[in-house]
């Protein structure tokens, strides 16, 4: 399991809580955004700058996406496209997205 972030559309403070829950819970989180974004030195935590772009960021997600892992974005069709793949997927307040 790894807990994917759509990084740029992610408030800080619900970062700094999934930097939190990956280190208590020994889970990989991988930041994707098309900018550089600050985490703590850990080897559990990664980032991943993809290219400036409409989707790029998305693109990423969805292909790295598969089951078992969680993927945390605001983007419906990234969602929809996650699940596809069998990833959960809730948004940065928690609510789950479903295929419906």
């Amino acid at each position: 399991m790894r807990i994917l972030v759509d990084a740029a559309a992610v408030p800080v403070v619900i970062r700094e809580i999934l930097f939190r829950a990956a280190k208590r819970t020994q889970t990989p989180l991988v930041l994707i955004a098309n900018v550089p974004i600050q985490h703590p030195d850990s080897p559990l935590i990664s980032g991943i700058v993809v290219p400036a772009g409409w989707d790029e960021a998305d693109d990423r997600i969805a292909e790295m996406a598969g089951p078992g892992d969680l993927v945390i974005t605001a983007d419906i069709p990234l969602a929809s496209r996650a699940i596809e793949k069998g990833a959960a997927v809730i948004d940065s307040r928690g609510s789950l997205f479903t295929p419906e």
